[in-house]
């Protein structure tokens, strides 16, 4: 079985949520003896193909973005060389330009969409390109939501049900690297370990402003790992406040990363909005072993992190309530790590990178073999 994965951008240009579930889905099921490419757009790509792990991975030029939408005149006709090929087509939503190549190379090939978030800022827009995003996910074989509480929650996908099954996300922590114990030991040295931790892309969802407003008054260490749009306003707002508390790290190397979650007390991931559909820093929380505090957006968020057991689970938009758990995770260090302990406990049971490759693998025979039954091509 050979399968195309499709989506905006993917490793190494970004390590955003969504690559990371496309590169965890593309290394399991290559385990599982389905071939797999990997195609995305790209500002700086210089070879066409690559290997990432065990697959290939394409990526063509980007020619311009509006409204957070990538296009790529390029990336149709080798989306279309390489869906020919391909048994089963893997899109990842939301991405309208997406949804113009399908319908555009009128592919005929088995489908399925991998259901990240419902559009929720450019509301607009959204009346515009509602018609396409009606008929794209009319048109395809099987729709995956990420947790039970994003299908539950989506106006969306409850227009889909019937064909929307639930697959969680899952990661594999040994795809992770270990740390030297001299790396360790450098971040020891700097920051300490006793400090909450954000991981992720810095963006207007993550809800990083209400952090920053809870820390007003307290002396919590927080460090904030990653980068993007909103970072310069964000590092402003902390100056006018006159926090001394929070350092941005910037983007940070892999092993960095996991040198700062071995350390860290907790995992603190205030997202706001549900555009954050899951929160792939928040299970990376859980695989090692961290209290997590998070706030209640109808998400996966709350998926991961179970009020009372895995962590704290707050209001969104609220930096009192915020600055609570955080006292709470900070006064209580042996309920903060028997909350991380039962963490691990729920990652190892439901959000393995092995059940997650598992239940795609199975899903793409599935959609393969209702295909060939019916005549499909």
């Amino acid at each position: 079985m050979k399968v195309l994965q499709f989506y905006r951008t993917y490793f190494p240009d970004t390590y955003g949520g969504v690559e990371q579930v496309i590169y965890q889905i593309a290394r399991g099921a290559v385990l599982r003896g389905v071939e797999m490419d990997v195609l995305s757009l790209s500002r700086t790509a210089t070879e066409p193909m690559h290997k990432i792990d065990n697959h290939r991975a394409h990526r063509v030029r980007l020619d311009f973005e509006i409204a957070s939408t990538s296009f790529s005149l390029q990336s149709m006709q080798v989306f279309a060389d390489l869906a020919r090929e391909a048994d089963i087509v893997h899109y990842h939503y939301p991405w309208p330009f997406m949804d113009l190549v399908h319908f555009a190379k009128r592919i005929k090939k088995p489908t399925v969409v991998t259901y990240h978030s419902d559009i929720i800022r450019q509301q607009g827009l959204l009346k515009l390109y509602h018609p396409l995003q009606r008929k794209f996910l009319s048109s395809v074989d099987r729709i995956v939501a990420t947790s039970p509480n994003y299908l539950e929650t989506s106006e969306v996908l409850q227009q889909y049900r019937d064909k929307t099954v639930v697959i969680p996300i899952g990661l594999d922590e040994s795809s992770y690297p270990m740390p030297s114990q001299e790396l360790v030991d450098k971040w020891r040295a700097e920051v300490g370990e006793q400090f909450f931790l954000f991981v992720g892309m810095i963006r207007y969802y993550k809800g990083l402003h209400i952090l920053i407003e809870a820390l007003q008054g307290t002396e919590y260490p927080v460090l904030i790992v990653g980068s993007g749009p909103v970072q310069a306003e964000l590092k402003q707002h902390a100056t006018r406040l006159g926090l001394n508390n929070i350092r941005f790290l910037g983007a940070l190397p892999d092993e960095d990363k996991v040198a700062l979650l071995q350390l860290s007390r907790a995992l603190v991931f205030p997202s706001h909005l549900r555009s954050e559909a899951f929160g792939i820093s928040l299970l990376e929380g859980a695989m090692y072993s961290k209290p997590m505090i998070s706030a209640e957006i109808g998400s996966g968020t709350s998926y991961i992190n179970v009020k009372g057991e895995t962590g704290l689970v707050v209001p969104p938009c609220d930096p009192a309530a915020l600055r609570e758990a955080m006292r709470f995770i900070w006064e209580h260090p042996d309920e903060a790590q028997a909350m991380g302990r039962r963490g691990r406990a729920r990652y190892e049971k439901v959000f393995r990178a092995d059940q997650m490759a598992d239940g795609y693998v199975e899903l793409y025979r599935r959609v393969l073999a209702e295909h060939e039954v019916g005549g499909g091509c």
